[in-house]
């Protein structure tokens, strides 16, 4: 095994070094750690265990390291470290104190460019896919099965839960994200931390927050009024907070409001702390941190990735600078450490350690990728019933995509690599924010097993010509486009390569074509109205082949629903010039994706929430009642189809003074099979009916008459109802009743 070293100051190899010379030596000495490590809650132990420990044992659990060399830097990742991984906090063995060895992300468990071995995982879909099933049952299960993994490989903290909200759909990252509304992504991102936390280890929720853009993302301003924000991306990151309890918060490199938030006082005590009494630690990302006193103090506890940035701001030596010159107090630091050492209490990691190499159930865990693909896949055009692919079709024509090889995945950080090899290799950027991995689950493949008397062509879509005489040839032709994104870039939504042009070409050639879309998000579809099916099949994870097969054969009912908006053109959207630098001045407020699109009266491509079926669903016999201080919607679902399927309920609320015409209140996702009927009930939380003014903090729920909806989408509305309701305040701490 090859020598692997710190590549640190040497006042801080001293001290790194010391300070596991002074545990082992204090060993011998009688402390009564037995009693503080099981003894009362998880805070009483928390606080316990730190009376035990030297100023060296707590600022050692405020500094963390790359978890993989980074040869740029010189920078050799500690031994200890789980080789390729993002992140490593050392622990201290005198007191039982396991390291923490961190994972990123929220797809599964991935390797980091540097690493010279990748380590082959269960890669989800993407978090848009995941939020696209509308199902919190669905995410949790993903998430379980995620965690399992990162057990088993010896990682105890899990860098996901990503609920960025979509104000920007050229962001880069928004493919890991759970799109444009509050309601929805934190439901989602939560249900997933549970499933994650579920196996005993950590989970964070990132990144705290309006990191929305990669352009400029160190240093990128934004500004959004407190209401607005405190009713849109804050909302997210509360709501995921309350449902999946995670151990920890992953702050952003962006600033917010002129200050980064890193170290900005607002965002990480007075909404984190004071007002959702958050009781987990603060973890920065990955070179976000830029100071040491105005950090701590502001509400950070723990500095991320020593290695991969070289600032080090809660080294030992500069913590013990601001504290003998009083910039930070000795209480401030045992805050710090006892945050960190309640989260490890309360999930599992001193009780109940990490190892690795434990064995992995990978078939098992290809099926729960595999499912959570087929019910974010949406259905978006489906006209003369041309899907399902009839048995019938004798000719078929596939192009483009790579779908002979496998799918496509996005890239950065989040990267899972694949059981087996990239299906794909070679294709630029081969290095950061790189490599374009496709994992290698053909769809060919998967419909020539599900067709076996069909005849495929495959074409690679690169000569227009070949792509156009393949589709005059075939019965049915589908066309595979696809576009990459990654953490550190942008992308433009126009679809690379000349596929638009390819698209209109086989088009033309063949009535019957259907688009197949591998997407991190919404793209304009110039197209749309020449071709007859379009599917959004996102980054369809490990087993995303048979899953698109699966939809596109009848195997499986379609029952994604949208995220997102998709837009017609970027000028109906709020920004529709180049992402931003320096101030991001979000006029829009709160009324983010589909609330902007119905305030200004512009007409989607595809709205939010719409997602088709092979059969049909009706919605009917809406009633509305008071309930707490939300509301109760109770209405019939009714497949009128000749198969099963599982339809989306969604519950929209229109009031006075709002940011938009109306918001997702509740929602639900309900299986019928044909002709079943169901009775469903959809709780309305009062803050999806409140809105939050500056001059009186909290939640104010105006008197008056609202209007409740029930629809398939939020263009798509079945039936209203009114009801009217006295008027109300929650104070900004205000959470359900669990």
């Amino acid at each position: 095994m090859r020598r692997r070293h710190l590549a640190l100051t040497g006042f801080s190899i001293a001290l790194w070094f010391g300070g596991i010379g002074s545990a082992l030596a204090a060993q011998e000495e009688p402390a009564p750690i037995e009693a503080a490590q099981s003894r009362g809650t998880a805070d009483e132990r928390a606080a316990s265990m730190v009376t035990l420990m030297t100023l060296d044992e707590k600022l050692t659990l405020l500094e963390g390291y790359f978890g993989t060399d980074f040869p740029a830097a010189r920078f050799e990742a500690p031994a200890e470290a789980r080789y390729g991984s993002a992140g490593y906090v050392p622990g201290i063995p005198r007191l039982g104190i396991p390291p923490q060895w961190q994972a990123d992300a929220g797809l599964g468990v991935a390797t980091q460019g540097g690493a010279a071995e990748k380590r082959a995982r269960t890669a989800l879909p993407s978090g848009l896919a995941t939020a696209a099933t509308w199902d919190p049952a669905l995410a949790r299960a993903a998430g379980a099965m995620i965690g399992a993994e990162a057990r088993a490989d010896g990682f105890n903290v899990m860098l996901g839960g990503s609920v960025n909200l979509m104000r920007e759909p050229r962001n880069g990252r928004n493919f890991e994200y759970a799109g444009e509304d509050p309601l929805l992504a934190g439901t989602m991102v939560g249900a997933q931390i549970a499933g994650v936390q579920s196996n005993r280890i950590i989970s964070t929720v990132k990144h705290f927050a309006v990191n929305d853009q990669e352009t400029n993302r160190n240093d990128g301003n934004a500004v959004v009024e407190e209401g607005a924000l405190r009713m849109s991306d804050l909302l997210a990151f509360q709501l995921a907070i309350e449902r999946g309890e995670p151990g920890a918060v992953m702050c952003s490199y962006n600033r917010v409001g002129g200050t980064h938030a890193c170290e900005n006082p607002f965002l990480l005590t007075e909404v984190l702390r004071e007002h959702w009494h958050f009781p987990g630690y603060v973890l920065s990302d990955w070179g976000g941190v830029h100071s040491t006193a105005a950090s701590a103090n502001a509400g950070l506890d723990q500095e991320s990735g020593y290695g991969l940035q070289r600032d080090g701001w809660f080294a030992a030596d500069k913590l013990r600078a601001a504290l003998a010159a009083g910039e930070i107090s000795e209480e401030r630091i045992d805050l710090m450490a006892a945050r960190i050492l309640r989260s490890m209490f309360v999930h599992g990691l001193i009780d109940d350690p990490v190892s690795e190499g434990q064995p992995i159930d990978f078939p098992a865990h290809r099926a729960v990728s595999r499912q959570a693909a087929e019910a974010g896949i949406v259905l978006l055009k489906n006209e003369r019933g041309l899907l399902p692919l009839a048995a019938s079709a004798s000719r078929i024509a596939v192009i483009g995509g790579h779908a002979d090889k496998g799918v496509l995945s996005g890239g950065g950080s989040s990267q899972v690599y694949p059981e087996g090899t990239n299906a794909v290799p070679g294709i630029e950027p081969t290095s950061w924010p790189g490599p374009v991995v496709y994992y290698p689950s053909s769809p060919l493949a998967a419909l020539e097993a599900l067709l076996p008397n069909a005849q495929f062509q495959f074409v690679d879509g690169a000569d227009h010509e070949a792509a156009v005489r393949a589709a005059a040839w075939a019965d049915v032709s589908i066309v595979f486009a696809t576009q990459w994104a990654s953490e550190s870039i942008d992308v433009s939504l126009t679809l690379p390569d000349a596929q638009n042009e390819l698209i209109e070409s086989v088009a033309l050639a063949n009535r019957q074509t259907v688009v197949v879309l591998e997407t991190g998000g919404p793209v304009l579809m110039p197209w749309a109205d020449h071709v007859p099916a379009i599917v959004e099949a996102w980054y369809p994870g490990s087993a995303g082949g048979e899953a698109i097969a699966n939809v596109l054969t009848g195997k499986v009912n379609p029952s994604g629903h949208l995220p997102a908006t998709f837009p017609r053109s970027l000028d109906q959207l709020p920004y529709p010039d180049e992402p931003r630098k320096g101030d991001l001045v979000y006029d829009e407020g709160a009324a983010v994706g589909y609330k902007w699109f119905d305030l200004n009266g512009h007409e989607p491509q595809f709205p939010f929430g719409h997602g088709l079926s092979y059969t049909t669903f009706a919605l009917g016999h809406l009633a509305v009642t008071p309930e707490g201080d939300g509301l109760a919607a109770m209405l019939e679902v009714t497949n009128t189809g000749d198969r099963a399927g599982a339809d989306v309920v969604q519950i929209y609320v229109s009031g006075k003074g709002w940011d938009a015409p109306r918001r997702l209140a509740g929602f639900a996702k309900v299986e019928l099979q044909p002709g079943e009927r169901k009775r469903v009930t959809v709780h309305v939380d009062p803050r999806l009916l409140a809105t939050w003014r500056a001059n009186r903090p909290g939640w104010t729920l105006p008197s008056g008459v609202y209007e409740v909806s029930v629809g398939h989408s939020s263009r798509d509305l079945a039936e209203t109802v009114s009801i009217e309701l006295p008027g109300a305040f929650l104070p900004p701490d205000w959470r359900p009743k669990r």
